[in-house]
């Protein structure tokens, strides 16, 4: 066991100290930064703060009531400037002083005919805020409760038959936790599993493997190499949800965001359960690939066929969705490779039944502790056959042919 923990720390730190990794977390959330960021600013261009103009024909806005200052970065509050007659205000309006000039005609109340006259495009913000002005003002004379509706309109929550979940318009973390888990599976995988991959090719490349094997065993080799590999995804993992909160929580903290959403520990706990195993099986997997091969040129090659079916739930997207107790889905979220992005999302849109949750999770650490005795067992196989490939009779039968490949 000792000799386990040494080989565990040795990979772990050799994982998580080389560039490639400290790329591979660092990237990601400069990359998603980036996204964010131009789309903040794609959203704010299309906002003007310049004031917005009217003439009002129906003179139903006698006295008009102004909008309450609850301007934010992506809607600033706009000055609305009343005008007796059109001539002036088309005056303002071709030295620029307004963005916008809104009619309103005699029969507005009868047809709600307003026209908009503006020599540029006006920002997204005018239109939205200058309708939201008439129907204050169209509501002024109502007691407070119903304008106070009106205006603000119904939150619809949809909950299930037996009243154990619900979805309502603000459940954004909710709906976002179990599509970006499977994805942010996939990321480490592709980042940590194919390093793993090429790692072991190229200790067999250069004989380290011979070296370490006369110390310890390719069981606690094998086993040491994968939780390491673990351990660093997980490092990965955790550093970008750590980054990611701190992003969130930095937002709501400039633009004033308000969310009453928490964090729903047990369906994290349950992913987490989904999650491990499933990373351990597929870490052996590459090990076990990575000891048949003799190049590391073919480990990156082959890293890209572990990645390919942990993406075809997403080609099913929409079945998953809109019938998630269907025979695919249900098929999808036992089998290993796809069940931990299809299962998460199952869960989220409908009650999935106990035992196929413990199906699906029990399939998982049975395949991980499979993947990891196949490991030892390739790595016994071929440690000693140094620039030869392994056939399917050599790793399973031990059939060695003379001369090798």
């Amino acid at each position: 066991m000792h000799k386990f923990w040494l080989v565990l720390r040795h990979a772990y730190l050799r994982q998580v100290q080389t560039k490639r990794f400290l790329f591979g977390l660092l990237s990601m959330p400069l990359f998603v930064l980036l996204i964010i960021g131009m789309g903040i600013l794609a959203a704010r261009l299309r906002l003007k703060s310049d004031p917005i103009g009217y003439v009002d024909h129906s003179s139903f806005l006698t006295d008009p009531v102004s909008l309450p200052d609850q301007g934010s970065f992506f809607n600033p509050n706009l000055l609305i400037i009343p005008y007796s007659d059109e001539t002036s205000a088309n005056a303002d309006l071709q030295v620029n002083k307004i963005q916008a000039l809104y009619v309103i005609g005699m029969d507005y109340l009868q047809t709600g005919a307003v026209e908009r006259l503006a020599l540029d495009r006006p920002g997204e913000n005018a239109d939205a805020q200058f309708i939201e002005f008439l129907r204050l003002n169209l509501l002024k004379n109502q007691p407070e409760e119903i304008a106070h509706r009106v205006l603000n309109g119904s939150s619809i929550t949809t909950r299930s038959m037996d009243g154990s979940r619900s979805v309502s318009e603000e459940s954004i973390l909710s709906l976002i936790l179990p599509f970006s888990a499977g994805l942010m599976f996939i990321l480490v995988i592709s980042f940590s599993g194919s390093y793993l991959l090429q790692a072991v090719v190229e200790e067999k490349e250069n004989r380290t493997m011979e070296i370490l094997i006369t110390s310890v065993s390719p069981d606690q080799l094998m086993a040491g190499k994968t939780i390491a590999n673990l351990l660093a995804g997980l490092t990965q993992l955790g550093a970008w949800l750590g980054l990611g909160l701190l992003a969130l929580t930095a937002m709501q903290l400039i633009f004033h965001l308000e969310s009453e959403e928490t964090f729903n520990f047990g369906q994290i706990s349950l992913l987490l359960l989904i999650l491990i195993p499933a990373f351990v099986m597929v870490a052996a997997m590459m090990t076990a690939v990575g000891a048949t091969i003799t190049e590391a040129r073919e480990a990156q090659q082959i890293s890209g066929f572990f990645i390919l079916p942990m993406i075809a739930p997403y080609w099913f997207m929409n079945s998953i969705m809109s019938n998630p107790n269907s025979t695919i889905t249900i098929l999808l979220s036992i089998f290993p490779i796809t069940s931990p992005v299809t299962l998460p999302i199952r869960i989220f849109f409908t009650i999935v039944p106990a035992w196929q949750i413990i199906l699906s999770i029990g399939v998982l650490v049975a395949s991980a502790i499979g993947a990891l005795w196949l490991a030892g067992k390739i790595f016994r196989t071929g440690m000693l056959r140094y620039g030869k490939s392994l056939s399917l009779s050599e790793i399973f039968f031990g059939n060695f042919k003379e001369g090798g490949d």
